[in-house]
């Protein structure tokens, strides 16, 4: 391990090798990176990492996609495949104290950095590997990407509608198969690290796709267990009025517990596609009374088509009717605050544009801003998503693709004439600003 840190930062003096790219592994080493890691990313000549030129915005600067995953980072254009850079890529492993890797399902093993490999080189490395399927898997093989790892663990067939055109299986908006996986191994490796307190020795661990997947959709083996013994469950939105299978049907939009959750229009709605709350009306009597008192009609509290809470389930689709003649007279954020102070689950449907520019996300740290420089210049990203009483990340940019090659390999003993060589002969790649031309979007 490198030298202790005097800083707060719970990572400091930890040292990581990050063989990954794309969204799930970038995503998990930049947690790492944010929590003060040194991050020194391997990037293929020739490009680097895909995103530095995918879904492009502005001319000669690097994609928000990659800078918001690779921030804080260092840059090593390295060919990993010759002789030198097999050579290069040892001599960080041996002083490194994670190395984390998301290439093609057994491309690592065939490059001979495998796990085997890999701990007789370095005891006390930590190896990371993010797959699609777990190992031995039937489809170890296959390339996953998001909506396939949302698709085999659970979430596309749960979500989305039971009628009409748009009936198939959904995946989420949210990166359930890329971040989430990233955040998912990252617990692995900080738990592996605390291990190695003890033991004194690194480990291997080993993240797939779809457990990442399946560990968010744990509720919902939940409920495939209670339709197994019930044949129906009653906090579903189809209750009781379906045709059930042997499998849950898709969620649709409620709450997913046994309370009463769903989407109601707010002032705006004709307009604003996301004018919308989402309430919850919970089972107990006293937080109906709370919520029926707060719109006005306290009489449906004591309706015995809505009490006690076995009576609302069977008769739900009633009440919302009754519930959206309220909402409907203020907007999201006013139903936020007036239903909030009576007690009531509630929240706006907050869109990108709102979140963007939420002055509370922008002022406690949640969104924060990040000079790039050049072309680009200042961008907002996702932070590190928890806080510490002790420590605040220090947000800097994202490297310029082999920005670094000079300093990590100055440091593993290679002259200046050394690094032109290889950089000549395809080891390495001359570092690169980007240069791209203005994108632009053609609109009917």
């Amino acid at each position: 391990m490198a030298a202790e840190s005097t800083s707060t930062a719970p990572l400091a003096g930890i040292k990581v090798i990050d063989w990954t790219e794309v969204q799930s592994g970038p995503s998990c080493t930049q947690l790492l990176a944010w929590m003060g890691a040194e991050v020194i990313k391997i990037e293929r000549p020739g490009g680097g990492d895909p995103t530095r030129s995918e879904l492009l915005d502005i001319a000669d600067s690097w994609s928000v996609y990659y800078l918001q995953l690779n921030a804080n980072k260092k840059s090593l254009t390295l060919n990993c495949k010759t002789d030198e850079g097999k050579a290069i890529l040892t001599k960080l492993l041996k002083e490194a104290d994670i190395f984390v890797e998301n290439i093609g399902p057994g491309d690592v093993e065939k490059m001979g950095f495998g796990w085997e490999e890999v701990h007789k080189l370095n005891p006390k490395l930590i190896m990371a590997s993010l797959k699609g399927f777990n190992q031995g898997s039937r489809f170890a093989h296959v390339k996953a990407f998001e909506p396939v790892a949302q698709s085999a663990g659970g979430a596309a067939s749960s979500t989305g509608w039971n009628e009409g055109d748009f009936n198939v299986p959904t995946q989420s908006g949210a990166a359930l198969g890329d971040s989430n996986t990233g955040m998912h191994l990252t617990i692995g490796i900080l738990a592996a690290l605390v291990q190695r307190q003890h033991t004194g020795e690194g480990c291997y661990v080993y993240q797939s796709m779809r457990n990442a997947v399946l560990n968010l959709c744990r509720i919902k083996l939940r409920d495939q267990i209670m339709l197994d013994n019930l044949g129906a469950l009653p906090h579903y939105e189809v209750y009781p009025d379906f045709n059930w299978g042997k499998a849950i049907p898709r969620a649709e939009n409620t709450e997913g517990g046994q309370v009463i959750g769903w989407t109601y229009k707010a002032k705006g709605w004709e307009t604003d596609p996301n004018a919308y709350v989402y309430i919850v009306i919970q089972n107990s009597q006293k937080g109906f009374e709370a919520l029926c008192n707060a719109i006005g009609k306290p009489e449906l509290a004591s309706d015995p088509k809505f009490t006690p809470w076995q009576q609302r389930q069977l008769h739900k689709k009633d009440l919302y009717p009754l519930i959206e003649e309220y909402t409907k007279q203020y907007d999201k954020y006013e139903l936020t605050e007036k239903l909030g102070a009576a007690g009531v689950p509630v929240g706006p449907v907050c869109d990108w544009y709102e979140i963007e520019n939420d002055p509370e996300l922008l002022s406690d740290g949640t969104i924060p801003e990040i000079d790039q420089g050049g072309a680009r210049g200042k961008f907002k990203t996702i932070g590190l998503p928890f806080t510490m009483s002790n420590f605040k990340p220090d947000y800097k940019r994202a490297p310029d693709l082999g920005e670094n090659n000079a300093e990590i390999l100055e440091s593993l003993g290679y002259s200046a004439d050394q690094i032109a060589a290889m950089e000549k002969d395809g080891t390495l790649e001359e570092p690169q600003t980007p240069h791209n031309a203005a994108v632009q979007v053609i609109k009917k």
